[in-house]
């Protein structure tokens, strides 16, 4: 065989391999990448388009490019465990290889970075949500007077109620929004469920996750909070209602009347004053949820 036919092979499969960049996406993070001497970049503009550049390179010769969030501060950790130098373009491979399983990405598919990164950072505030709540979730331990797991049982109620949520729900786009405080700081889930043309919904495995971890925790914790669901279709008016978290009472979640769902969409959160109503939007109270088999509430 030819040495040009072992250039084409090599090229073929280059067109086979997957490829992850481990993006610096602000200002900060890049400057803090500078104390690295074997990291030679030094403007975060140009930087940007470089990266750019290349992923575009990459998608017109037929390759597929996963971008992940790098954290230097992650990275001298992850460095420090596995007893990696930190100055050499190899360990940054190394994590990014590693970012690749585990941490928020996002795949390019064209788009300008202007508009992935955004996504990827809210890939990356998600990710961080769910492992902070599941974290306190499983901290709660077992109950001291009937030895219940607390936290694998909320969870359980948890996802039943969103179950009932969703299937209560009138037709449509639904778009649920899960706020827990009481924390160190306030929690938000989102979750989307999209109806599709015969009729199924199609959810998200990681927003359910993570808006069932949140919804979980705010009822274990009996903090307060809420749920509120935002329905879409076409041809009539959007309807919006809600739940106030009660992880004391009944089920958890205690409706929302409509005035009191118009009154949180139409006051300002900073400052308190009222705006005005979105035209073709309905602030209704929700359906029943009734009981279905709802594994009962955690008493002790």
């Amino acid at each position: 065989m030819t040495d040009t036919d072992h250039r084409t092979m090599r090229h073929v499969l280059r067109r086979e391999i997957a490829g992850t960049i481990g993006l610096l996406t602000d200002e900060h993070d890049f400057r803090v990448m500078r104390r690295y001497r074997s990291f030679t970049f030094d403007d975060h503009t140009t930087y940007l388009d470089q990266v750019e550049a290349l992923l575009r390179t990459r998608a017109a010769q037929g390759s597929h490019t996963t971008i992940a969030l790098f954290d230097p501060e992650d990275y001298a950790a992850f460095c420090a465990g596995t007893g990696l130098e930190p100055d050499t373009p190899a360990s940054r491979t190394r994590f990014t290889a590693e970012l690749a399983t585990t941490g928020p990405t996002v795949s390019y598919d064209g788009r300008p970075l202007t508009e992935l990164v955004p996504e990827l950072v809210d890939e990356a505030v998600r990710q961080a949500t769910w492992e902070y709540a599941a974290t306190l979730l499983a901290r709660l331990g077992p109950c001291a007077t009937c030895g219940e797991d607390i936290g694998r049982a909320t969870f359980a109620r948890a996802s039943h109620l969103v179950t009932r949520v969703l299937d209560t729900a009138p037709p449509g786009n639904r778009h649920l929004v899960c706020s827990v405080t009481g924390t160190p700081e306030t929690l938000l889930a989102v979750l989307h469920a999209d109806q599709q043309p015969d009729g199924t919904q199609h959810l998200d495995e990681a927003e359910l996750l993570e808006f069932t971890t949140v919804l979980a925790l705010g009822l274990a914790t009996r903090s307060p909070g809420g749920l509120v669901m935002r329905t879409s279709a076409p041809g009539t008016p959007d309807r919006v209602y809600g739940w106030r978290l009660r992880g004391d009472q009944g089920d958890g979640l205690v409706p929302l009347t409509a005035g009191e769902v118009f009154d949180a969409y139409c006051t300002d959160v900073e400052s308190g004053e009222l705006i005005s109503p979105e035209s073709g939007v309905d602030y209704c109270v929700p359906p029943d949820l009734g009981d279905g088999g709802a594994p009962p509430a955690h008493r002790h």
